[in-house]
């Protein structure tokens, strides 16, 4: 789960006793409150921390000034900031930290030098453009240490005064649209840090520099995206920013009045915290016009104060939901993040949409996770983002498995896997456990997972591994509640596999009432599939050449699996799909005569 400075504080403040002897043991209790002499620890009067009450984990230092929360006094007890607190805090409460594989962690970034730069010039191109016709002040620009580089100006930016990233525009503009460049392979990152004051517990965040510095010029310190309004992509950056960000308790977003602006902050607020979002109306597109048309400190103070919450809205009117409508009959809309399985005869009877929980139930030895990890090259590289749960299989023997398909080869060469594994870098997590799961710690990493990198897609595997009792049907209804209520509150897909009750022999597919467990699995699931082998052919094939023979062809054609929709709640079809098993790559494909697919082309590398 996602902790907010606020909920850390909180939680501290319900020890408010143990932790005022932690931090400040010199002290000693008289009434409701802890006394001591200052935020420094010793012996006096000065400093009292509140202990039950209404104020409970409050504490004011009457000495020099200061006050604050429990988490307040634990930075200032410790001289650190609010995001070190938070870390030192964490394990103290119990909090577990977030452990998740990923390819992009290791990613290095490369580092631009000032010297690419020069401060601005009294009377430059730059700065009068900054200045007159931006009418933004000299202490701004110097307080972002703002530059100029021929007649562009750069944005430069800096976290703890190490600059990561430059960030030029052309103050002339070609045909009306702006020139704007970065340096390359740097870490994408807010712009704003080296002037925002140091332990703020609230934030605003704007689309543009020019709009941050014009919020800043108005009073209120502020941040700004680093590519503009948008969604996808644009905000790869807030993996980067996940940990700073955590610290604060509200998150102002003062973004453009248009389209683009409007879809910036659905996607800002469901990634940083829908409870810790407001959303700000200015009187004008953005805070730069705002300075230029005079609007007043006042009135821009007004539109913070009136900010709005994004608390959800239970009662629409049918209008609201048009476009979502339309996209029920038109599902391959661009955007939609809706997505093909990889097999051509299945593209015009079935698509994997948001919001949706798949079941996948097959006999043990059929297939089931073979054919989910080929459908997930597919998905992925229609731009899905997965996190995979593999409980029964160690990361290096399930990266292994999903390489030799992603390759179409059975021994794909040490440069190959690197660069597979190099594609998989923004596309693919690893939930890194074996063994017996909790249902809450899945759940957990999984919001974490959709919050900090965007994963859109999410596999369990299996639903045995979660820690429900085969018998306890409450405990496993209420997981797959569990699971409908987060694919619906993050829009994702979540493909669960399952196995189905013992039957006589495996000659016969099972079906969505084979499935071992609570009808609840099936009865909530969006789609059922089950995955079937055609064992009987595979059989007579090791028969035929045991006896030094070959097989007819005939017998080739015959399918190898059988993929059967049994249900398919937002859909027309439900019927079967044969797939032809390719035992060299692993991959399922669509025809007996067809070739492996590369997901990773590799032909134009080095060797």
């Amino acid at each position: 789960m996602f902790y907010s400075a606020q909920q850390i504080a909180t939680k501290l403040a319900e020890r408010a006793e143990q932790l005022a002897r932690y931090l400040l043991p010199k002290g000693k209790q008289e009434g409701q409150e802890w006394v001591v002499g200052s935020i420094n620890g010793e012996i006096g009067q000065s400093l009292k921390y509140r202990l039950s009450g209404e104020k409970r984990g409050v504490y004011c230092d009457f000495a020099e000034g200061s006050s604050g929360d429990s988490l307040d006094l634990w930075a200032r007890s410790r001289s650190i900031s609010i995001s070190e607190a938070m870390q030192q805090a964490k394990p103290w409460l119990g909090i577990a930290a977030v452990d998740l594989i990923s390819s992009s962690a290791n990613k290095v970034f490369s580092r631009p030098s000032s010297s690419h730069f020069k401060a601005i010039q009294p009377g430059s191109i730059v700065a009068n453009y900054l200045t007159q016709q931006r009418k933004l002040s000299h202490e701004i620009l110097n307080i972002f240490r703002i530059g100029e580089k021929a007649e562009k100006i750069v944005f430069p930016y800096y976290v703890d005064n190490k600059l990561l990233q430059i960030k030029y525009l052309n103050v002339h503009r070609n045909n009306g649209k702006k020139e704007i460049s970065t340096e390359s392979n740097c870490q994408p990152m807010l712009f704003g840090w080296q002037a925002f004051p140091k332990n703020a517990r609230t934030i605003v965040i704007t689309e543009g520099e020019i709009d941050a510095m014009s919020l800043n010029q108005y009073g209120h310190p502020s941040l700004s995206l680093p590519f503009g309004g948008g969604t996808g992509n644009k905000h790869a950056w807030i993996e980067y920013e996940y940990e700073r960000l955590a610290i604060f308790d509200v998150i102002y977003l003062c973004l453009d009045t248009d389209d683009v602006g409007k879809k910036t902050a659905i996607e800002l607020i469901e990634r940083l915290g829908r409870h810790r979002c407001r959303i700000v109306e200015l009187p004008y597109k953005d805070a730069n016009e705002c300075l230029l048309q005079g609007v007043s400190f006042e009135q821009i103070k007004a539109c913070f104060d009136a900010a709005k919450t994004c608390d959800p809205q239970e009662l629409k009117p049918a209008q609201a939901f048009l476009s979502e409508v339309i996209n029920q009959f038109y599902p391959i809309d661009e955007g939609q993040h809706a997505f093909y399985m990889p097999w051509q005869k299945t593209h015009d009877k079935i698509q994997l949409i948001p919001n949706e929980l798949s079941v996948f139930c097959g006999t043990n030895g059929h297939g089931k996770s073979q054919l989910i990890g080929h459908m997930v090259l597919g998905l992925m590289q229609q731009g899905a983002k997965v996190c995979i749960a593999s409980l029964e299989l160690k990361p290096k023997k399930l990266l292994m498995r999903l390489t030799r398909q992603a390759a179409g080869l059975a021994q794909p060469t040490k440069g190959y896997i690197t660069a597979i594994h190099e594609w998989y870098a923004d596309k693919l997590w690893l939930f890194d456990l074996v063994g017996t799961a909790k249902t809450e710690r899945v759940l957990e990493v999984f919001s974490y997972a959709y919050q900090r990198y965007g994963v859109n897609i999410f596999i369990i595997d299996s639903f045995m591994k979660c820690g429900i009792a085969e018998d306890d049907f409450n405990a496993q209804k209420k997981f797959i509640e569990q699971l409908c209520d987060f694919k619906n509150q993050f829009e994702c897909q979540v493909y669960l596999v399952i196995h189905p009750r013992k039957a006589s022999d495996e000659s016969t597919p099972p079906n969505k009432l084979d499935i071992k467990g609570t009808g609840a699995i099936s009865d909530l699931a969006d789609n059922v599939f089950t995955v079937w082998r055609n064992k009987a052919k595979h059989m007579q094939l090791e028969k035929i050449r045991a006896q030094g023979q070959q097989p007819p062809d005939e017998l080739f054609q015959e399918i190898d699996a059988l993929l059967i929709c049994d249900k398919n709640r937002n859909g027309d079809w439900e019927g079967r799909i044969g797939l032809w098993f390719e035992p060299n790559s692993y991959q399922f494909l669509n025809h007996y005569s067809q070739k492996p697919i590369q997901y990773v082309d590799y032909s134009n590398r080095v060797q």
